[in-house]
């Protein structure tokens, strides 16, 4: 067995002081919060976290690292990918300006998707600038603020995406369920469309339901869905009532189990971790509302 030493706290060879060559192959997999906490360890992980260049090729931020991430701090994490990022996603980057974003676009011409979702410092016509830059195939600015149906064919002409675009389909219930990083992998090329019920740029979902054809296609704000099996409600459907601020079916809501012991209300699959279950060891629960009224009784 090779002898073996401590490196700042980290188990290395002896011989070249370095990590064991799997490393390389787990570094790639990586969130970049994980990454970043890596490089703390010791001196040879942290060099081997520099010096590898296919972490770096896609910088995705979620949420773990979204609100502290400035315009500085973007273009610090961007030069370790040397001019090659192809993957940009910026999950709700609040402090990301238009000068950030341009500056990442104009040193990484090969970035091919570029997600920006609740980036509400970004301006389109930063955005439509930064397609000029670089050849897109995928796109997200859901939440991105006062984007017109002008700035929406600008992009799609962009990305040659205008006929693409208006085939796609996205279920509401099956995109609610993915998380932010999920998200970013969904099978679109720009993730908003024209709401054909109240004409605004936004998140276009389809029914499920083959009986309601296109009738039902809309923006979340004038159509609601089911949120487990995504089939739209209409003010005629019953509308059940949940412990969180979802709605679901009639249908769905009799399968959803368990339920609150106090409301009978259920948890739609999403937020069922929000369930406060009881001490004495019964297969119920609370909901956060009841425990709060319960507690302040």
């Amino acid at each position: 067995m090779d002898e073996s030493k401590l490196d700042g706290g980290c188990l290395v060879s002896e011989h070249d002081r370095q990590p064991h060559e799997a490393i390389s192959f787990v570094l790639a997999y990586l969130p970049l919060f994980e990454l970043l906490a890596m490089a703390q360890v010791c001196k040879s992980l942290r060099d081997a976290v520099r010096n590898d260049i296919l972490p770096w090729l896609k910088l995705v931020v979620d949420r773990s690292l979204s609100y502290r991430l400035t315009d500085d701090i973007l273009m610090e994490l961007a030069s370790k990918g040397m001019g090659r990022i192809q993957v940009l996603a910026l999950i709700n980057c609040l402090k990301i300006t238009d000068d950030g974003l341009l500056r990442i676009v104009s040193s990484n011409p090969s970035i091919s998707q570029m997600h920006l979702p609740g980036c509400t410092s970004l301006t389109t016509e930063a955005i439509i600038e930064a397609a000029k830059r670089v050849r897109l195939n995928s796109l997200s600015i859901s939440g991105i603020r006062f984007t017109n149906q002008e700035h929406l064919r600008t992009l799609q002409q962009l990305m040659e995406a205008g006929r693409e675009q208006g085939e796609s389909k996205i279920l509401y219930h099956e995109y609610m369920k993915l998380s932010p990083l999920e998200r970013i992998n969904a099978d679109h090329q720009i993730d908003v469309d024209i709401c054909p019920k109240c004409n605004e740029v936004k998140m276009v979902f389809d029914c499920p339901q083959l009986s309601c054809g296109k009738k039902c296609r809309g923006c979340s704000f004038c159509i609601t869905r089911c949120i487990e099996c995504g089939v739209c409600l209409s003010k005629d459907d019953e509308i059940e009532e949940l412990c969180c601020e979802d709605a679901m079916c009639s249908e769905c809501w009799i399968k959803q189990q368990p339920k609150c012991s106090l409301c009978n209300k259920p948890y739609c699959s999403k937020h069922s971790d929000q369930q406060i279950h009881n001490h004495s060891g019964s297969s119920g629960f609370i909901c956060a509302s009841c425990h709060f009224n319960f507690t302040c009784t």
